[in-house]
């Protein structure tokens, strides 16, 4: 018995251990670009959390605007209908 758990040990130390040398491996270096990059000016800019908050507040109060002059058509419509009907017919 005492032979199975020193076994068990050591072979749980042996994990243990490449684990925590392949941990410490360094990764590998990436390959070269194949192409060199068209210019870096064109690179992409990430916004910070205030310019993607100002982003959707302009989003949100563009899309009230358009759904105030689409109300506001329907009614000006309904209106001239109303004005139709109630002309006399000639």
């Amino acid at each position: 018995m005492k032979k199975v758990l020193s076994t068990l040990v050591a072979a749980l130390v042996a994990v243990s251990f490449a684990g925590v040398v392949m941990a410490a491996e360094p990764a590998p270096a990436p390959a070269a670009p194949a192409a060199p990059a068209a210019a870096p000016a064109e690179k992409a800019t990430k916004k910070t959390r205030k310019e993607k908050k100002a982003d959707r507040k302009a989003e949100r109060a563009e899309k009230k605007a358009d759904k105030a002059e689409k109300k506001a058509e329907k009614a000006q419509k309904k209106a001239d209908d109303a004005a139709k009907a109630a002309a006399p017919a000639k």
